[in-house]
């Protein structure tokens, strides 16, 4: 199906209906194509946790950072000392 903008708002239950039967639905705006409405299949659409990123835990290793709060001082040290 394609919805253009106009659409969405007047006639938001017929884009539902088509993404309840499967069907993708194109956005249009002014004619052109700017996105894409997939239907949601279930729990497997579902965003990945934080901890399952790739860059979660890439600092655990640092000793440096071990203690937060001097890790913070000492960043901003030099700001704070400034004043």
């Amino acid at each position: 199906m394609k919805a253009s903008i106009l659409d969405l708002r007047r006639r938001m239950s017929d884009v539902l209906r088509a993404l309840a039967r499967g069907e993708p639905v194109t956005i249009l705006h002014r004619g052109k194509k700017k996105g894409v409405i997939y239907p949601a299949n279930g729990p497997e659409d579902r965003s990945p946790a934080v901890s399952e990123h790739a860059a979660f835990g890439m600092w655990r290793d640092r000793g440096d950072l071990r203690d937060v709060d001097r890790a913070v001082r000492k960043m901003r040290r030099g700001r704070v000392d400034a004043l």
